[in-house]
């Protein structure tokens, strides 16, 4: 069939989906990009989801939402009512608003059902955030190599020593290994690569949740203090000391680990993305810490990655409410090929149950490493920044970053029921969104769309919580759900998710 022809047939099935929903057809991009001289294609909001703040896991504890997520390939189906599937959802290291707790990583399974809104459609007011029904299923623990449990405890100055295979960990003072996960890639055997704030490791843990191997980051980006490897992140737990000094001299800086991590769609490479500068590199402060470093690994032995590939991020740049120059972090990746992924990055301080009501800046960029400069094995994978306070060196090219989809569109969030600001209520958009996971449309005549879906962090806030043997409730009434968003894109290239 001829090109136009069938693009004609594509518009008009499109609007007649539209149709349908009880609204007239609008324009079907979001946004509409071209990388490389491919197009890419968001057909903007098609869903949204929620899980109750106070939902509890199988352990009785409060449920954790999403630092990281990964939907089930195998399990992802479509028939006439929709589409149904598993969605794994990570949470980070437990309800620490006073210092770091005693919490048991873990990854949740959540059976989903998603019944997409046409692109462009606005459903009822009665069903405007119900297109993903998402239930709890079942939760497993994360243990290290010996069973013994993990924790989210700062590490404050302690070291599990290199042993077999494993090399130093971070070891809270109770002597459990401390781990704050991030993001999550699962295998096709059940199997799990996890990413980690503290180290700043990649763990690989088997379908039931025991450690089976650990790799380290170039030792540029292991936190450093007074020469010695130190992973606190100056949050420490009851009866715990602050480190000394509270940031590293060098390496990653607190807080700001593998936030991002996923793996390309033919499972070769695994790619893991900084939060932000490395301390060396500018990021000991908001308004330098713009490069940060995405890692690319040989996958094929899950035991022991390989880096292969290593380039410049530079974050994106915005003004903050005060017209101060700030650096947004990246909170999640999805690979779309061996040189290209997609990259969430935010602001902070900004959401419901906040004092800031309005975010500044939410983005998924596409990035491009094609012509980035390869600064894997070199001198600034030792001792030597890579941007010294903040200012890149200038033999290294960065990858460039396109803007995709904001995830402050005022006029797609109306469309559900959400917003971005004022009113402070339960349907403005909370602060952290972290998690990122792709799943096919499965219509032949769209082979290249996808569901983008994307779920907050809701740092466990909950006014009827437990965790760690307590009851507690928020500061400041906070009671944030756990939220889904999903995007319709268009991704040519993708294939295998």
């Amino acid at each position: 069939m001829h090109a136009s022809k069938m693009n004609s047939l594509r518009l008009l099935r499109v609007a007649l989906l539209t149709a349908r929903a009880g609204t007239p057809a609008l324009a079907l991009a979001d946004s509409n990009v071209t990388v490389g001289g491919v197009a890419f294609v968001s057909k903007g909001l098609v869903g949204i989801g929620r899980i109750p703040s106070n939902q509890r896991d199988k352990f009785g504890e409060t449920f954790g939402s999403g630092s990281g997520m990964a939907i089930d390939q195998a399990s992802w189906t479509h028939d006439a009512t929709g589409y149904k599937g598993t969605l794994y959802l990570l949470p980070d290291r437990g309800y620490n608003a006073a210092g770091t707790v005693d919490y048991r990583p873990r990854l949740n399974s959540i059976a989903i059902q998603f019944t997409p809104t046409a692109p462009g459609a606005t459903p009822a007011a009665d069903k405007q955030q119900s297109g993903v029904a998402a239930k709890l299923a079942d939760s497993v623990l994360f243990v290290d190599d010996k069973g013994a449990d993990m924790s989210g405890l700062d590490p404050e100055s302690g070291i599990r020593a290199a042993a077999g295979d494993l090399p130093m960990l971070p070891q809270a003072s109770n002597g459990k290994i401390a781990l704050d996960n991030e993001a999550i890639v699962r295998l096709p055997d059940g199997s799990m690569f996890i990413s980690d704030e503290y180290g700043p490791n990649i763990y690989r843990f088997a379908a039931d949740g025991h450690l089976l191997s650990a790799t380290q980051p170039p030792a540029a980006l292991v936190p450093m203090r007074k020469g010695t490897a130190s992973f606190a992140s100056n949050n420490p737990g009851p009866g715990q000391a602050a480190p000394d000094p509270k940031d590293p001299d060098t390496g990653r800086q607190n807080n700001q680990g593998l936030e991002g991590m996923a793996i390309t769609p033919d499972g070769k490479f695994l790619i893991a993305v900084l939060q932000s500068a490395a301390r060396q590199d500018g990021g000991d402060s908001s308004s330098t810490r713009q490069n940060t470093r995405a890692m690319i690994h040989d996958a094929a032995d899950p035991a022991h990655l390989k880096l292969v590939h290593e380039y410049v991020v530079p974050l994106p740049v915005f003004k903050d409410a005060k017209g101060k120059t700030t650096i947004a972090a990246q909170s999640e990746i999805v690979a779309l090929s061996d040189t290209s992924f997609l990259m969430l990055a935010r602001d902070s301080g900004n959401g419901a149950g906040l004092k800031g009501d309005t975010s500044l800046y939410r983005t998924i960029s596409i990035v491009d490493t094609s012509k980035a400069t390869d600064i894997a094995g070199t001198p600034f994978d030792a001792d030597k920044p890579v941007a010294p306070k903040g200012v890149l060196d200038p033999s290294v090219t960065p990858v460039t970053l396109t803007p995709f989809i904001d995830l402050n569109n005022s006029a797609g969030l109306a469309r559900f029921g959400l917003h971005n600001g004022a009113p402070n209520d339960r349907n403005n958009l909370s602060e952290k969104w972290e998690a990122m996971s792709l799943a096919s449309v499965m219509d032949p005549s769209l082979p290249n769309d996808y569901f983008l879906f994307v779920a907050n962090d809701n740092d466990f806030l909950t006014q009827d919580g437990f965790q760690v043997g307590a009851a507690y409730k928020a500061d400041g009434g906070a009671d944030l759900d756990t939220m889904f968003q999903v995007f319709q894109v268009t991704l040519p290239g993708v294939s295998g998710k």
